[in-house]
């Protein structure tokens, strides 16, 4: 299962893009654990000194994938590490719009329960990933009293960026972000990449071709912007913090998307730190990538995946997007189905669902209620084997 929980096109687009797609290497890729520099993988690196070297820097972006529980593992790691050395910290965190920032002041102050916050930041609604995942982080912040920083907008803004363009959209509506750099010129090249592989995108807010594209191009850019500004602004009121960022890879390679904002308005000292698979050829790991990746052991096993950005719905879980191949589509899921019943059991919570999804073996079925267009119909998913 993916859930894309703010169904941002540019967000949904760009963090969908895996690391690059070279053929499985004969060898893997150094050993779980050791630090690699991207362009110079021969001789890894060693990791206290790899954090020393960022602990100088104003910040320090670590880049996710939303769904891998060892890359939250290894950024809370990262964390602790960065936090000894530079105990003034702030974590900025791309999985909460502006709006909820007194909900995080209010969790690092102590005055909420792990129930409440998520209730209260609605992480269901504008997140939607495994919450489990990410707590032993902000546990980490509130443990030491470290502000959380809200770094995302609504997924409004993006939309109507990307619906008539910035100019088109009102300053009222522009949640305080100014107006971002141009992107590089290696940036543009890869986001029309993206693009050029997810037209049904474009078509859904009526806009293709060149002028689609530029659009799609400032609703990335703005999102970028909003992020680095967050950055920004805390490092004005506190010029001797170190700011770490949690977001998505897609934000983080190659510096084109937040630490190219960050340099815009003045902010020169930004360290980038991914994961690598060590499945993944080294060929992958090019100069540039990262100031450094850390290599990781994928899971023996993946959970199984349904396939499906979801979303609170009245009277159950709403499908936003069907993900193409996926098991969700091979079932016959389509996008605004209200799922109602799992297993023969009303559907409330997008946990509930998510948890059946992974708790399901290889060759089992699990049957769904879906309401469309008025009727219910009845789904069965099968999870094929070695899926």
């Amino acid at each position: 299962m993916r859930p894309i929980p703010f169904r941002m096109l540019a967000a949904a687009l760009v963090l969908a893009l895996p690391a690059p797609l070279l053929a499985a290497p004969p060898t893997a890729c150094g050993e779980p654990g050791q630090w690699l520099r991207p362009g110079a993988v021969d001789a890894p690196l060693d990791s206290a000194a790899v954090i020393d070297r960022l602990a100088d820097h104003q910040a320090v972006l670590l880049g996710e994938q939303h769904e891998s529980a060892e890359d939250h593992r290894w950024q809370l790691h990262t964390l602790a590490q960065l936090h000894a050395r530079r105990p003034q910290l702030a974590l900025a965190l791309e999985m909460f719009p502006r709006r909820l920032q007194p909900v995080l002041d209010r969790w690092v102050a102590g005055e909420l329960n792990e129930a409440d916050f998520l209730r209260q930041a609605e992480w269901d609604k504008v997140w939607g990933y495994d919450a489990r995942d990410y707590l032993p982080l902000f546990h980490f912040a509130r443990m030491h009293r470290l502000p959380m920083l809200a770094m995302n907008v609504e997924r409004g803004l993006v939309d109507a960026v990307v619906r008539g363009g910035w100019e088109a959209v009102p300053e009222k509506r522009r949640e305080g972000v100014t107006r971002p750099a141009e992107p590089s010129a290696d940036y543009l090249k890869a986001l029309r990449e993206v693009y050029r592989h997810h037209p049904e995108k474009d078509k859904s807010k009526g806009d293709k071709g060149e002028q689609g594209f530029r659009r799609f191009v400032e609703a990335q850019t703005v999102w970028d912007r909003a992020m680095a500004q967050t950055i920004a602004e805390h490092l004005a009121r506190q010029p001797e913090a170190l700011v770490v960022g949690i977001l998505g890879a897609g934000h983080v390679r190659h510096g084109h998307g937040v630490a190219h904002q960050l340099r815009d308005l003045g902010i020169e000292r930004v360290g980038a730190l991914l994961t690598w698979d060590r499945r993944d050829a080294c060929a992958g790991l090019v100069a540039g990538l990262a100031d450094a990746a850390l290599v990781v052991a994928p899971p023996p096993e993946r959970p199984p995946r349904l396939g499906i950005a979801m979303e609170r719905g009245k009277g159950g879980i709403r499908v936003a997007s069907v993900t193409p191949g996926s098991v969700a589509e091979q079932t016959g899921l389509k996008a605004g189905d209200l799922i109602v019943e799992l297993a023969g059991q009303p559907l409330r919570d997008m946990q509930a669902l998510r948890g059946a999804v992974q708790r399901q073996l290889a060759g089992t079925w699990l049957p769904l209620k879906v309401r469309r267009g008025g009727a219910d119909i009845e789904l069965v998913v099968r999870f094929p084997v070695g899926k």
